[in-house]
């Protein structure tokens, strides 16, 4: 499937998802289109209208190659960024189903962005504290636009670095606030402040977290 983000600025309204079937053997597919937002610090999809999948549903051949078109059909202008993400399930083929196995179906979520032209950037500060046995880094977003991150690392009040979350820890919205819990392996946290650094779709993230007191 490609590509894995749609970015689509104003006035751009649709795009196209290229799905794959790699199997030797047909499979159904299910679009599905979730408004995303994010609310005490936890990601929400809510059924929407405003932005649609077609088609909605696929029977995808052997090694065959098909195109879904993401369409924005709201008439309203985009203010600041909207954020949806498409879901893609592959439903379960009744003829497979065998006594005591297990047929795992597949799914993808891919993030959707439709914005404005002149939406503001994403300005993050980030908090880190102990949460028990773990470490909670908040990242609160006071711009329009959401930041990707990846690879978090902490340098904690010893001077050593230390990797947090490996590949994709997740995204903020705009105008959110999201928290990620981690062991804690021993990180230093004394001091007011640690030094934070990750990669985003907006380039290298170095920055300073304040640290909170431990609960």
């Amino acid at each position: 499937m490609a590509p894995t983000t749609l970015d689509l600025p104003a006035p751009d309204s649709a795009a196209t998802l290229n799905l794959r079937n790699e199997d030797n053997r047909p499979i159904n597919v299910q679009m599905r289109v979730f408004r995303w937002t994010q609310s005490g610090s936890a990601d929400r999809l809510e059924s929407t209208a405003d932005v649609v999948a077609s088609p909605p549903s696929q029977t995808l051949a052997p090694n065959a190659d098909y195109v879904v078109r993401v369409v924005r059909v709201g008439k309203q202008p985009v203010v600041d960024e909207e954020s949806y993400r498409v879901v893609i399930d592959e439903l379960p083929d009744p003829a497979r189903r065998r006594p005591g196995v297990v047929n795992l179906a597949l799914r993808y979520s891919v993030p959707v962005f439709f914005r404005a032209p002149d939406v503001r950037q994403a300005q993050v500060s980030w908090t880190i504290g102990r949460s028990g046995n773990a470490l909670a880094v908040t990242a609160r977003n006071t711009g329009q636009q959401r930041l990707k991150i990846a690879d978090l690392k902490v340098t904690d009040g010893a001077g050593q670095s230390v990797p947090l979350g490996k590949g994709l820890v997740g995204y903020v919205l705009g105008n959110a606030t999201m928290q990620w819990s981690f062991p804690a392996h021993g990180t230093n946290l004394s001091g007011r402040a640690v030094t934070l650094s990750a990669q985003s779709d907006a380039g290298q993230i170095n920055a300073t977290a304040a640290v909170q007191a431990g609960r």
